[in-house]
C-alpha cells in the first residue's frame, strides 16, 4: 500500500486467530433516520474508534433548546477502549458535538487541516483547547492502532478537505464514505481519489457505509463551477450593492463570490459570526484566497459607492437571528435594504426551513430588493451524491455488505435498493437504527443488541439537564400560557390576609377578561377557605386544590389548559 503511515503501536497480534473469534461491532450513535449529529463507533476487541461527532439543530417542539448532541453513555462506559475520534470534514453536523463530548471523554482528535482549524475555534470558545490533542492527517495517510488502521481518502463535498475513511481491520476493509459527491471540476482542483476507491475494490471491500442524503435524486450532482458561471452573470449585470447569503462553511462558494467581486472591483464585507470566523480560519490556512485590500469591515461600507460593495452574510435558511433575517427585518446595525440591492440566496432550504426562507424572500422583495434564489437561477448545487454517483461508488468498491448512512429513513431505504440493483445481496444490506449493535464477521452480519442512545439536549451551559417533564412544561407554556395565583394567609388565625391576586401571561389579557379573572379569584378564595375550615394547612394540599379547581373552570369556560402556578405567602 503506497500510503504514509502514522504509527501509534507496533504490537503484533495473531490476526487470523482474532478474526475467527471476534466480530467487529458497529454502533451508530446518531445520523441514521435523521438529519445531523452524525457519530458512529467501531469496536474490535479492546479498541474503539469513533467517526465524527456532530450536532443537530432543535426541532420546533424543543422549546428553548440550543443544540442536540448524541448520547455517548456507551463510550463513557468503555472510555479505556476509545482510541480517538476521526473527523471526515468540518461541517457542524460532524464536528459540533466535540466540545461537549470531549468534556466527558477526552481522546485524541484526527482530521485534515481545515477541519482541525474549525475545531480549534470551537475548543477555544469552550476554553479547552490546551486540554485536547489534535492530530493533522493528510489524505492518503494511514493511522495505525494495534488492530485497526485508519486511512483518509480525499473526496469532494461542499467544504474543502473532506475525506472518506477506510478502516483496515482484522476481518476486512470497511469504507465509510463521509459526506461526498463526485465533482470532476472542483474549485480547488483536488478531485476525489476514485483511483484509491478502485484499488480497494480490487483487493476486496467487506462493508461500505455511504452517504444517502441525495439517494432520491436521479442523475448526477452538478459541479460547484456551475454556480460560478451563474454568479459571474449576476455580478456583470448588478448596478447596486450585492448581498450574498450562503452557508459559512462552503469555502469554495465564498471563493467564487470573492473572485467575482475582485473582477468587478467590489470590496468584500463579511457579516455574521460564523461567516467571519470561518472565512478568517480559511484565509489563515490558505483555503480562501482574497487580497487583504479587498476586505473591509461592516463599519466601512458607508465609505464606498453601492456598486463597489459585496456583502457576504449568514442566514440563507431564514434563521431569525442570522445576518440576512436581521437585514430583512431592518434590525441590522450596519445594513439596511435600499432600492436596487441585489440579494442572492445561494443555498437550498433544508427540509423544515421552507416557510422561513419563503417569508424571508417576501420581506426582502417588499423592501425593494431584487432577490435571486435557486428557483429562478442555478445559484446553488448540493454537496451530496445523487443516484448515479452512488452507483459509481458501488461499482468501484463492490462491497460484500452495505449499510446506508446519513439521511432520513426514506433516503436509507432508497439507497439500499440502489445497492441491491448494483449486485449487493439483499440479505447483506442492513438498515440500522441509532443505538443498534451490528456485529460483522467475514461471512455474516447481524444486529445483536442495543446500547443507550438518543438525543442529549443542550440549553445554554446545561448539557442533558432538560428532560421530558421540562419540555412538556415549556410546550404547555408556549401553547396555553400561565396563570399565577398569589395569596397571603395568616396560618395561626386561619384567615386570608391578602389576595388572591391573579396574574396571567400568555393566556388572556387581564383587562379584557375581568369577568373571567374575578371568577378565578372567587374559586381560589373558596378553595382556600374550605381548606382552612377543615384545618388543612399543608401548602401542597392547598395548592393542589387550587390547581384542580381553577384548571377545571378554565377548561370548561375556555377549552384551554394553561399552567396554574399557586404561590402561598405565610404571615
Amino acid at each position: 500500500m503506497e500510503n504514509n503511515e502514522i504509527g501509534i503501536s507496533k504490537n503484533k497480534i495473531n490476526k487470523k486467530t482474532k478474526s475467527k473469534q471476534i466480530p467487529l461491532k458497529i454502533i451508530p450513535l446518531g445520523g441514521l433516520g435523521e438529519i445531523g449529529k452524525n457519530m458512529t463507533a467501531f469496536e474490535y476487541d479492546n479498541e474503539i474508534i469513533v467517526i465524527d461527532c456532530g450536532l443537530a439543530f432543535p426541532d420546533e417542539d424543543l422549546y428553548g433548546i440550543d443544540i442536540v448532541i448524541p448520547d455517548v453513555t456507551y463510550l463513557i462506559k468503555n472510555k479505556n477502549k476509545v482510541k480517538g475520534i476521526f473527523i471526515t470534514h468540518g461541517h457542524e453536523d460532524h464536528i459540533g458535538g466535540l466540545p461537549y463530548v470531549l468534556k466527558q471523554i477526552n481522546v485524541p482528535i484526527y482530521g485534515t487541516r481545515l477541519t482541525l482549524g474549525l475545531i480549534e475555534g470551537k475548543l477555544k470558545e469552550h476554553t479547552m483547547l490546551s486540554d485536547c490533542t489534535l492530530n493533522v492527517v493528510e489524505p492518503g495517510e494511514l493511522i495505525k492502532l494495534e488492530q485497526i488502521k485508519i486511512e483518509y481518502i480525499r473526496n469532494n463535498h461542499s467544504i474543502p478537505d473532506s475525506c472518506s475513511i477506510a478502516l483496515h481491520t482484522p476481518i476486512g476493509v470497511i469504507v465509510h464514505s463521509g459526506d461526498f459527491k463526485v465533482d470532476f471540476t472542483p474549485i480547488d482542483g483536488k478531485v476525489m481519489d476514485l483511483q484509491r476507491y478502485a484499488q480497494l475494490g480490487k483487493k476486496g471491500v467487506l462493508l461500505l457505509m455511504a452517504d444517502s442524503t441525495n439517494a432520491l435524486h436521479k442523475g448526477y450532482t452538478m459541479s460547484e463551477k456551475t454556480v460560478g458561471e451563474t454568479l459571474e452573470n449576476l455580478f456583470s449585470r448588478a448596478t447596486g450593492r450585492i448581498i450574498v447569503s450562503t452557508f459559512a462553511s462552503n469555502v469554495h462558494r465564498l471563493q467564487q463570490i470573492s473572485d467575482c467581486s475582485i473582477k468587478y472591483n467590489r470590496k468584500i464585507a463579511f457579516s455574521g459570526r460564523s461567516m467571519e470566523n470561518i472565512s478568517e480560519v480559511a484565509m489563515e490556512l490558505g483555503y480562501l484566497l482574497i487580497p487583504e485590500d479587498m476586505i473591509i469591515s461592516l463599519d466601512e461600507i458607508k465609505n464606498y459607492p453601492d456598486d463597489k460593495l459585496t456583502i457576504v452574510t449568514t442566514g440563507s435558511q431564514g434563521e431569525s437571528m442570522a445576518g440576512l433575517s436581521r437585514i430583512a427585518a431592518s434590525t441590522h446595525r450596519h445594513i439596511q435594504i435600499i432600492e436596487g440591492d441585489m440579494v442572492i440566496i445561494s443555498a437550498s432550504p433544508i427540509p423544515g426551513n421552507e416557510k422561513a426562507v419563503s417569508n424571508l424572500i417576501n420581506d426582502l422583495i417588499k423592501k425593494g430588493a431584487n432577490v435571486i434564489y435557486k428557483s429562478i437561477e442555478d445559484i446553488h448545487v448540493s454537496g451530496h451524491a445523487c443516484e448515479q454517483e452512488l452507483r459509481l461508488i458501488q461499482a468501484l468498491l463492490k462491497p460484500k455488505f452495505f449499510i446506508p448512512v446519513h439521511g432520513e429513513y426514506k433516503h436509507l431505504i432508497t439507497h439500499a435498493k440502489i445497492a441491491e440493483s448494483m449486485g449487493v445481496d439483499k440479505s447483506k444490506t442492513f438498515i440500522l437504527e441509532n443505538g443498534d449493535v451490528f456485529e460483522l464477521t467475514r461471512a455474516t452480519g447481524k444486529v445483536s443488541g442495543k446500547v443507550p442512545f438518543g438525543r442529549v439536549l443542550v440549553d445554554g451551559m446545561g448539557v442533558g439537564d432538560i428532560g421530558s417533564m421540562v419540555l412538556r412544561d415549556r410546550k404547555n407554556l408556549a401553547e396555553n400560557g400561565i396563570i399565577t395565583v398569589v395569596i397571603a394567609i395568616d396560618i395561626r388565625n386561619k384567615i386570608i390576609i391578602s389576595g388572591p391576586d391573579i396574574v396571567s401571561r400568555g393566556f388572556v389579557y387581564v383587562r379584557n377578561s375581568e369577568e373571567l379573572i374575578d371568577e378565578v379569584r372567587n374559586i381560589v378564595t373558596n378553595v382556600v377557605e374550605k381548606c382552612l375550615d377543615r384545618n388543612i394547612t399543608q401548602w401542597a394540599e392547598i395548592k393542589n386544590g387550587i390547581r384542580r379547581e381553577v384548571d377545571n373552570y378554565v377548561y370548561t369556560k375556555m377549552k384551554r389548559k394553561p399552567m396554574i402556578l399557586p404561590v402561598i405567602v405565610e404571615l
